[in-house]
Formats: structure tokens, C-alpha cells, sequence
């Protein structure tokens, strides 16, 4: 299978309340992008993994990766595969005493492996050529993010100073994850390293 390597450059609220997200893959050496949209606890699984928070208990996909921690066996690689409906297919490769394994998988639950694993992601090229698409503007994400900020920024008009603001978070941060609301925590997270980066 020809196959192409991709990073994961965004997960964003679907456009329908549903609770459904979209996981954006790029491809490493190239433009394409590709969407697929997964649950809500899958794009949090993800999105806590990428921004580093722990929670005080371990989730699914924690478990699995222990699991197979445990067991000897390494991730290799996960694989969208194939796209067949408007539905997309992924392959978790282990690698169990020298000898190699794919496990069927549902892409979203492959990917959150692979963040916690640090195993690359790949796409198969015909499932790139079939789904993909190539922006026409660069900045969508950016512009994406700068909303969420000013939107965040709104929730402190009180807070003048920087310092102000990013207690005010840090306290909001403490309270998501005592809470264990995952996808709150991961977005006041990026929100602290946005104000802690601008100069």
C-alpha cells in the first residue's frame, strides 16, 4: 500500500451541535489536508495527549497504551487505510516479539494511540487523492485560534494586566481538571501558552 506520512494541525468543534469534531491531518512534505470527523471524547483523548495534561485518572486510550506497555509490544504506526462509504478505516500496527500485527481500527481511536505512543500517522495515497483538499488560504487556523483567544479574553475584562490574566486561567485550568472536563482544560491550556509566548 502506498502511503503517505501526516501530522495532526487541528481539531475544531463540527458545524453541527451534534458533538461531533474534526481531525485535521496534513501531509508532512506537501500541502494536502484531509478531515475526519470524530466524537467528542476521541478529539479529547487527542487534544489532552497533544497539550500535555494528565488527568488524575487514566482514560482509554491510557489504558490500551499501558496495556501494550505492559505486554512488550511497541506501536509501530497507525493507518488510515481506506475510505469506503464516507467512512474512514485505520490499521494499529504493533510489533510483538519481533513479528508485526495490524489491528483493525476506527481512525480516531488509532490516532489517540499514536499521540501517546509517539508513532507516526500515515494516510494511504488513495485515500489522500479521495478525501483530501489543499487550502486556499493558509491562515484559516490562525484566524480560528485568534477568535478563540478574543473570545476567552472577553471572560476577563477585569483582568488588566497579563500576569492577571494568566492566574485567572491557571485557576480556570485547576477547576476543568478537577472536574475532569477534558476539552475545557485543553483549550484554556493553549490559551496560557498564547499569552505566556506573546511579548
Amino acid at each position: 500500500m502506498n502511503k503517505v506520512q501526516c501530522e495532526i494541525i487541528g481539531i475544531s468543534a463540527g458545524p453541527t451541535s451534534s458533538g461531533s469534531y474534526a481531525l485535521l491531518l496534513k501531509e508532512i512534505d506537501g500541502n494536502r489536508r484531509i478531515p475526519i470527523i470524530i466524537g467528542q471524547f476521541e478529539a479529547q483523548a487527542i487534544a489532552l495527549e497533544m497539550e500535555g495534561i494528565k488527568p488524575p485518572r487514566p482514560l482509554t486510550h491510557d489504558l490500551i497504551k499501558n496495556i501494550i506497555d505492559n505486554l512488550g509490544a511497541t506501536v509501530l504506526e497507525v493507518v488510515v487505510t481506506e475510505l469506503r462509504d464516507n467512512t474512514f478505516y485505520a490499521k494499529i500496527v504493533l510489533e510483538v516479539s519481533g513479528l508485526t500485527n495490524d489491528i483493525d481500527s476506527r481512525p480516531s481511536d488509532a490516532i489517540a494511540l499514536a499521540v501517546r505512543a509517539d508513532a507516526p500517522i500515515y494516510v494511504a495515497e488513495a485515500v489522500l487523492q479521495e478525501a483530501s483538499f489543499i487550502p486556499s488560504e493558509e491562515q484559516e487556523f490562525e484566524r480560528k485560534s485568534k477568535s478563540s483567544y478574543d473570545e476567552m479574553e472577553s471572560n476577563y475584562p477585569n483582568s488588566k494586566s497579563k500576569e492577571a490574566k494568566i492566574a485567572a486561567l491557571q485557576d480556570k485550568l485547576r477547576d476543568a481538571i478537577e472536574k475532569e472536563d477534558y476539552e475545557r482544560a485543553a483549550k484554556i491550556r493553549d490559551e496560557i501558552k498564547k499569552l505566556m509566548n506573546n511579548n
